[in-house]
């Protein structure tokens, strides 16, 4: 999950929401149980277009895939196409600032060991967003090794923070801006580059299980409480493909199979999916 700034947790899912667990975003609660809106003692943090967010999550002992940051009106919280047609949205891999405590441990291949630092990017808060209360949205897609299985891949992530704009650099119109899709490469297996190293898919979408949930979970039974793996093709290496601009068929409002995706679970081609 997003560590900083603060999320606005899961009561039911102990803070993390997770698609395989049956969390499907695009926030990790939804915009009607928001702190800013019922916990007085919310620290609500004043921002301005134009400033640089820093935003860290820890790595939680997990290797590969990408972040995307994206900003909207808090009112559009809930709207998963609000996110994804942002004007300004930042990608970065996941191992962002951050790796394996020990580089030489390879029980779960090179450079996927355990390892609970921080991770890091930045934000700069659009110049099109009017002032008011706002959302930024952290999604977490293309992590590896679940349950010590090296070749298993994690279905996505979701964290949101709200916070109050106020003032900062001029109010430019969305169709001023244009769609700036923001790119940060390199990670702890590929530093100085401008890829990541990512399981299953990198395209928001793919691994979200649709709206299923686990259909028999058990609280003896952690296994059970998830729909995990996406799939078990092993790690790639490239840039999020939002930001290759390559799509393929659309899909249920959420995004496109990559061909990572669609290599990885044995369709055929494009119209399998």
């Amino acid at each position: 999950m997003m560590t900083a700034p603060r999320g606005r947790g899961n009561v039911k899912w102990w803070g993390t929401c997770a698609s395989g667990a049956g969390c499907h975003g695009p926030c990790d609660s939804k915009r009607s149980l928001a702190p800013i809106l019922n916990d007085p003692t919310y620290p609500i943090k004043t921002i301005r277009r134009g400033d640089v967010l820093t935003v860290e999550w820890q790595r939680f002992n997990h290797p590969g895939g990408f972040v995307r940051l994206s900003m909207v009106p808090f009112s559009d919280s809930d709207s998963w196409s609000a996110f994804n047609s942002a004007a300004v949205q930042k990608f970065s891999c996941y191992e962002s600032n951050c790796g394996p405590d020990d580089p030489n441990d390879s029980f779960f291949g090179p450079m996927n060991g355990p390892g609970d630092g921080i991770c890091s990017t930045t934000f700069q808060i659009p110049a099109d967003l009017e002032d008011g209360k706002v959302t930024l949205q952290w999604v977490w897609y293309g992590g590896g090794v679940y349950y010590g299985q090296p070749e298993a891949g994690f279905g996505e992530y979701y964290t949101c923070t709200d916070y109050e704009l106020q003032g900062g650099s001029d109010l430019v119109p969305k169709s001023a801006i244009g769609e700036q899709r923001l790119w940060q490469g390199g990670d702890a297996s590929n530093p100085g580059t401008d890829v990541c190293k990512y399981w299953s898919s990198n395209r928001i979408g793919d691994c979200s299980f649709g709206d299923q949930s686990p259909p028999n979970p058990t609280d003896d039974d952690l296994l059970s409480q998830s729909l995990e793996p996406c799939s078990r093709a092993g790690s790639f290496v490239g840039r999020a493909a939002e930001v290759e601009g390559s799509w393929k068929t659309k899909r249920s409002g959420r995004g496109v199979r990559s061909d990572a995706y669609v290599k990885s679970m044995g369709f055929n081609n494009s119209a399998s999916v």
